[in-house]
């Protein structure tokens, strides 16, 4: 494990906010996951845990505490499983199964951060998300000291959340089991865009590189692959959730989908822009990014506290003009 001092929270995140870190520890593989996390708790000192910064909006004045940041790497194969290392990357996982011809995660391109996140947030995009092929998440338990793994049922998976988040702090992610399929052409297409832009009916399959293709480009378009040099990618990726109301709530003229019965899900980046915060809407050095207004975006400068501050105004707007209540995807922490 690496020890260092000398490193603000900003360095390691995609929104480039955050104050220093008193202790930045560094792990490589689980073994080392574990220990540093046993080490910083039986201490009694802080910990944050850290992969790839893409869901963090990170405290102005720093950690006072540890800090550790997820390295660990590995893919293995078994059949159509894979058992991933949660420090992987997780794009480069996406990418390994598209160029092995493995079906189920290929609408997930594009997403920054690591393996070991996704099951947390339940990430998803494009009609996939990564529920539907996890089979197993093993992880370090901080309130029984114990190692174990937890099936899907156990996770409780629901819309861009699991136990995992409803327990913050407790579970350590390890690594991630998945069951995809293998084959050359991807899962249905469940996507009413992405199925425009491949040329094919919503349900159909298409060539797996054709959809990882469609949907960088599709992200990319929307500043949502992460580029240093891009501007617009310096953001969380989507800032809020699409909320899901009763199906009387529905916002008239807002795009909404079915969620269940009597529910339905309703676009957040309508309810933003509406709330007028469109693409481009800028305060001070945050704001919403140029090309989706969905994305909120830093400048060099910006502080937590400003773009948290600015999140707020698009919630209590949208909560006036609306009557919906946005929530925040990316995880705001306190020291």
């Amino acid at each position: 494990m690496q020890v260092r001092s000398d490193v603000r929270l900003a360095e390691l995140t995609t929104l480039a906010v955050g104050g220093p870190a008193e202790r930045l520890v560094e792990v490589e593989t689980a073994a080392e996951l574990v220990d540093a996390v046993r080490e910083a708790d039986e201490s009694g000192r802080p910990l944050l845990l850290i992969g790839g910064g893409s869901n963090l909006i990170a405290p102005d004045e720093g950690w006072p505490g540890d800090v550790v940041v997820v390295r660990s790497r590995g893919i293995e194969r078994s059949g159509d499983r894979l058992t991933v290392q949660a420090g992987e990357n997780w794009d480069a996982l996406v990418a390994h199964t598209v160029e092995n011809r493995l079906a189920g995660m290929e609408a997930l391109s594009g997403i920054p951060g690591s393996t070991g996140a996704t099951p947390v947030q339940n990430v998803g995009a494009y009609g996939q998300e990564v529920a539907q092929t996890i089979t197993a998440v093993r992880v370090y338990d901080r309130a029984d000291k114990t190692e174990s793994t937890l099936t899907p049922a156990e996770c409780r998976f629901a819309y861009r959340d699991s136990r995992l988040k409803r327990e913050p702090g407790r579970f350590v992610v390890l690594e991630v089991e998945f069951a995809l399929e293998s084959a050359e052409l991807s899962k249905p297409v469940g996507y009413a865009e992405l199925a425009r832009t491949l040329g094919v009916e919503i349900g159909e399959r298409a060539p797996l590189a054709d959809v990882r293709e469609a949907v960088l480009g599709l992200r990319r378009g929307k500043g949502m692959v992460w580029d240093p040099a891009d501007p617009d990618s310096r953001s969380a990726g989507s800032f809020f959730t699409n909320p899901i109301v009763p199906a009387e709530r529905a916002v008239e003229g807002c795009p909404s989908w079915p969620a269940g019965e009597g529910m339905v899900k309703l676009s957040a980046a309508w309810l933003v822009q509406h709330a007028g915060f469109g693409r481009g809407t800028r305060d001070g050095h945050v704001g919403t990014s140029s090309r989706h207004s969905l994305a909120l975006t830093t400048e060099d400068g910006a502080t937590a506290a400003e773009l948290l501050a600015f999140a707020d105004r698009i919630i209590a707007t949208a909560q006036e003009k609306f009557g919906v209540t946005l929530e925040r995807e990316p995880t705001a922490v306190r020291p």
